[in-house]
């Protein structure tokens, strides 16, 4: 079966690509402006380059057509702290996913603990195993979309200590939460590639 794109309502287009572009971790963004601490989760998330260190986050709109409040937050501060997602926090994470007036945080209303520990970005979430302090970078624009792809530049890094594996070559044991279609996952057995000669 070859599925036309054309043919298919946003609904189903999403229902697709979010069933089978798999597994995709999850940013848990935490984004401040005018005093009110942002906290939401996005699965279209993905790394870019290293050179320069970049990620991508795409943010749509909220169910009124209004931008979301982490689009506008980077848009205005040029700053964001994305926290990458840990089982025990889950659930706390799923809930963030609600939509709530901009001048309530998700932070307060599920709970969630903050952690101030890098001067000039909004604080991460108490408790993440990693989280990457991002300066805007690039916003790009798809005709006819009201998604909006954010490009971030990791500025510093949070790695905890007791994922650390081998600190001179920078290697971790971890494995965050990922998003597989409706469900969450983690990522399991790990298959180790055969050497290329």
């Amino acid at each position: 079966m070859v599925v036309d794109y054309n043919d298919k309502e946003l609904t189903q287009k999403y229902q697709l690509m979010a069933q089978t572009i798999i597994p995709r971790p999850i940013a848990w963004v935490v984004t401040k402006n005018d005093g009110v601490t942002n906290v939401a989760p996005f699965s279209y998330f993905m790394g870019l380059s290293s050179d320069p260190a970049t990620m991508m986050v795409s943010v749509g709109h909220k169910s009124d057509g209004t931008q979301k409040d982490t689009l506008k937050n980077i848009r205005e501060t040029k700053k964001c702290t994305i926290c990458m997602v840990d089982e025990d926090m889950l659930e706390k994470m799923h809930f963030s996913s609600k939509e709530m007036p901009s001048s309530k945080s998700e932070a307060d209303e599920f709970d969630i603990a903050l952690e101030d520990i890098v001067d000039g970005f909004p604080p991460m979430i108490k408790g993440v195993k990693s989280a990457f302090f991002c300066e805007f970078y690039q916003e790009m624009e798809l005709k006819n979309s009201k998604t909006i792809p954010l490009v971030v530049e990791i500025k510093e890094q949070y790695i905890c200590d007791e994922i650390i594996v081998d600190k001179e070559n920078m290697i971790l044991d971890y494995e965050p939460v990922a998003r597989v279609g409706k469900s969450y996952a983690l990522l399991g057995k790990k298959i180790t590639p055969p050497k290329i000669s």
